[in-house]
């Protein structure tokens, strides 16, 4: 089957890419390198470099004509929604609602959509189903959330079919250990370089950590099952932040005593995906446990950390 990717040499669109070669799939990435890097492309891969806001992605559609659309490109920092809303919605309302309009046209049989826990918003300490009010806290959380509208009225009205995957805190190689990236990359990153880690907030703020791989083979497994549905992808397990460092300076043999920030604005307190209907619809569970996620992430960061210290 033929899938186009867009956000393909992203964290996790590259691990996805990875694994549609893996079982046979003809994989097509776009993406314009803002995140993404081109070493994590499958060499198998074709990669066209473009912008998903370019109108040259229709033409990339009508020519490449793929069976299967694969959505991940997203502006997905929560302060840079806060600060940019028009470029947050630019990225992820827009550019979703233009590709669904190619899809639609050029007859692609189905879109995957990379969504977010974050359209939940404040949950309090409970395991999070699908049915949960969506109520986001950032302009993130209302991109996803938004974005998510328009796949369902579009399926509607042009029988476009979808899978729609909500994403718990994804985690593990590639992902950016600098800026707001993700915290488990930061702490990583943080400790190999000995620096000192920064906590927003009091750490006891709960976090579903997924790892990337399990995250990869639920898009997978999406291509042919969950039509026009809306699923969780977690591990439905809490980890607070400070047991996280805790885990982290324990596989990294580093102790560094973190310093305390005022918490995020966009920041939610608790957050652990129920993912009962992603095994029931899709067959679907995680294969990777905290701690055997983690220790595979550290492996990773620490070839890079070794390369980039014998480079300089």
């Amino acid at each position: 089957m033929k899938v186009l990717v867009t956000g393909g040499a992203g964290f996790i669109g590259s691990h996805v890419a990875e694994y549609l070669i893996q079982y046979g799939h003809e994989t097509v990435i776009v993406d314009n390198f803002q995140t993404g890097k081109k070493n994590f492309v499958p060499l198998q891969a074709k990669l066209i470099e473009m912008d998903i806001n370019s109108p040259m992605l229709e033409t990339v559609i009508a020519l490449e004509k793929p069976e299967i659309v694969i959505h991940l490109a997203a502006q997905i920092d929560v302060a840079v929604s806060i600060k940019d809303p028009i470029y947050d919605a630019e990225q992820n309302i827009v550019a979703t609602i233009r590709l669904l309009d190619y899809c639609q046209k050029y007859h692609v049989k189905k879109v995957i959509f990379s969504s977010s826990c974050a359209v939940y918003g404040e949950t309090e300490d409970s395991s999070i189903t699908e049915s949960f009010p969506v109520n986001p806290l950032s302009f993130y959380g209302l991109s996803k959330a938004t974005s998510e509208k328009y796949i369902q009225l579009t399926s509607t009205l042009q029988q476009l079919p979808y899978t729609i995957l909500r994403y718990a805190n994804v985690y593990g190689p590639r992902q950016s250990i600098i800026g707001e990236g993700g915290v488990v990359s930061v702490f990583f990153g943080k400790m190999l370089n000995g620096e000192t880690p920064v906590i927003f907030g009091d750490g006891e703020q709960t976090r579903d950590f997924v790892y990337v791989k399990d995250v990869a083979q639920a898009n997978l497994l999406a291509i042919n099952k969950g039509d026009n549905e809306i699923i969780n992808i977690g591990t439905d397990t809490k980890t607070s932040v400070n047991e996280l460092l805790s885990k982290i300076m324990s596989i990294s043999s580093v102790q560094i005593a973190p310093i305390t920030m005022p918490a995020r604005e966009g920041d939610i307190q608790h957050s652990r995906l129920d993912n009962t209907k992603a095994f029931t619809v899709l067959g679907w569970k995680p294969s990777f446990d905290i701690q055997t996620g983690l220790e595979e992430t550290f492996s990773y960061y620490k070839v890079i950390s070794e390369y980039q210290k014998g480079v300089d």
